[in-house]
């Protein structure tokens, strides 16, 4: 189902050239334009922050300066993004002292279980100390949260689907319907 708003109505540049959306804050933080975020790292593409609700001692976000709505919105072309946002998180655990990156747990809300829409890499350590209260949200492998490895992995088969596909990556991502094309994998068309 198509939106009635041009998907890109929001989008502006930022003073670097990219694609940022007006009304969205992490894209203020990776411009610089908000004062109160506590960046750790950064560079041209990626910035990392500290998440203002920890669930854990150590919670950052990773973003790309670009504007990309989720990890719905990637495709193939997207694998080296995700690979350097958590080479970032893993090079800013490693500078807080955490060096077993068994204790760590990196990845991604799904929609519509996000609560920006700016794509953003968690990045928690350790694991075993998320919040009770907050752990429900970052279970791996979940139709909430995936790890940054299976994103990578899920892309690199990943294909867009049509409306009439039964392929399990067309049921639990109905959201990529809006830009689908036909599915190239005969065994999935009904």
């Amino acid at each position: 189902m198509r939106p009635f708003w041009p998907l890109n109505w929001f989008i502006r540049r930022s003073s670097t050239g990219r694609d940022m959306s007006t009304d969205c804050i992490f894209c203020l933080i990776a411009s610089g334009e908000d004062e109160e975020a506590e960046i750790v790292k950064q560079n041209k593409e990626l910035v990392c922050f500290k998440d203002i609700y920890p669930a854990a001692p150590h919670h950052y976000l990773v973003v790309p300066r670009q504007h990309i709505y989720s990890c719905f919105s990637l495709h193939r072309g997207h694998i080296s993004l995700v690979k350097k946002m958590a080479e970032m998180g893993k090079a800013v655990l490693r500078e807080q002292g955490i060096t077993d990156m068994t204790v760590a747990r990196l990845g991604f809300h799904q929609p519509p279980y996000i609560s920006v829409g700016h794509l953003h890499l968690h990045v928690i350590a350790p694991a075993s100390q998320i919040s009770p209260y907050m752990l429900y949200k970052f279970i791996p492998e979940t139709e909430s949260f995936i790890t940054e490895e299976s994103l990578r992995r899920d892309l690199q088969v990943k294909h867009h689907c049509s409306e009439n596909c039964m392929c399990p990556r067309f049921l639990n991502r109905t959201l990529v319907a809006a830009e689908a094309q036909t599915c190239d994998l005969e065994h999935s068309q009904m």
